[in-house]
């Protein structure tokens, strides 16, 4: 946990919550979902809530850690089938249901759809605990990059049912909220995602890993990070590319991340760089090194990596999805294409390669966009979202003290 610098006198007059956070991601696991719940976690013990985290044990040498206004709890899980490096929970009820009798917390928020957030949902239900939840990952329509189609509507049915059982359902971004509503999820509300603009920085571009990568100052490094997986759309990352290098032949791609795609692109395509996973102030150097960033993904509920590219300076071409779609004004701080429309994307991607006084206006501007996305407002608004779940679920109560009383 980071260290916490100061809590503001506002903060110190809010109650605080003891609050249980399930969830069947974590660091050191490279992904989204655990990069935002570490950043969530880190907001509420700063202002002075105590966070009881829930996770799947990811060694069999891990130990839970402790902490000022932290604890663990490490519960059991299994490798998630094509998806290396990550895990889910296995079930977990009777355990939850022991814990939090002894240890009762304000409000459970279930992060993540796997068993152990079901389980975790059943446990605080069966104790009167309220319980929130977050819709982090589209899996309904992974199934169809994954040959398993078939399961897209059972695993949607999965989805839905679990989140309704919750007080609400924190989703990222306005057109999220309105596509579940629009699938019969009761309460839904939006908390968005921010970018720490210190790390992930203009100031990171590095000319050393640009030599590495073979091109020279004034030569184009297109940018790509993320998951290499089906659902990323990769395909059309390469084919903008090879329009960009028709172009322009000294261009080079450098993806940055791992996953089940990796050794088959890499293969096939031998100039582009694949720089593997990368974390921390080496990832921010990457995404810095770089001139324009492409991301044509359409199966982000979010996609926090459109952000940290913003906040490095990089001109961003992407579909007017999730975060893209939140944060860019198209033709002002980025290029935005309609969600599907490869060609349309291709061509924006050459445009923005051709011209390097587009790219470094909309690159400007792109980091002066990202430096309003302040964690901190994130941090408070989420915080306050739990308090009120946990006001009205005591308000619902029946008021025991004028019971007594009256019985007296």
């Amino acid at each position: 946990m980071k260290d916490v610098d100061f809590v503001t006198e506002e903060r110190c007059l809010r109650p605080s919550l003891r609050i249980a956070l399930v969830t069947e991601t974590w660091a050191p696991e490279i992904n989204g979902v655990a990069m935002t719940l570490g950043r969530m976690v880190d907001g509420l013990i700063a202002r002075g809530h105590h966070v009881q985290l829930v996770r799947p044990r990811q060694a069999s040498s891990e130990r839970a850690a402790d902490g000022p206004g932290f604890e663990e709890v490490l519960a059991h899980g299994m490798k998630i089938p094509r998806y290396e490096g990550l895990r889910f929970g296995l079930p977990a009820r009777t355990r939850l249901h022991r814990l939090w009798s002894r240890h009762r917390p304000d409000v459970v928020h279930v992060a993540t759809e796997g068993p152990l957030g079901w389980s975790a949902v059943s446990a605080a239900t069966r104790l009167g605990i309220p319980v929130t939840s977050d819709f982090h990952t589209n899996f309904d329509s992974y199934s169809t990059h994954y040959g398993v189609g078939w399961l897209e509507r059972p695993v949607a049915a999965w989805l839905k049912r679990m989140h309704n059982r919750t007080a609400v359902t924190f989703v990222p971004t306005r057109a999220m909220a309105q596509a579940l509503r629009a699938r019969g999820y009761r309460s839904v509300d939006v908390v968005a995602r921010g970018v720490d603009t210190e790390l992930f920085s203009p100031t990171r571009r590095s000319a050393a890993l640009r030599r590495e990568w073979g091109v020279a100052a004034d030569e184009l490094v297109v940018v790509w990070v993320g998951r290499v997986a089906p659902e990323k759309n990769l395909p059309l990352v390469l084919e903008a590319f090879a329009a960009i290098r028709r172009q322009d032949p000294n261009a080079r791609l450098v993806i940055v991340g791992d996953g089940p795609m990796r050794k088959s692109l890499q293969e096939g395509n031998p100039d582009v760089v694949f720089a593997g996973a990368r974390r921390g102030e080496d990832l921010a150097t990457h995404y810095a090194s770089g001139d324009l960033f492409l991301f044509p993904s359409l199966s982000e509920t979010w996609g926090n990596v459109t952000l940290e590219a913003m906040a490095c300076g990089l001109c961003v071409v992407a579909y007017d999805h999730a975060a893209a779609s939140e944060v860019i004004s198209g033709g002002c701080d980025g290029l935005l294409v309609k969600p599907g429309a490869a060609a349309a994307f291709v061509a924006e991607s050459v445009l923005a390669a051709s011209d390097a006084g587009l790219r470094a206006r909309l690159a400007a501007a792109a980091r002066r966009r990202s430096e309003s996305l302040d964690w901190e407002r994130i941090h408070d608004r989420f915080a306050s979202a739990l308090q009120r779940v946990v006001d009205e679920a005591q308000a619902a109560l029946p008021d025991m003290f004028s019971i007594k009383a009256t019985v007296r």
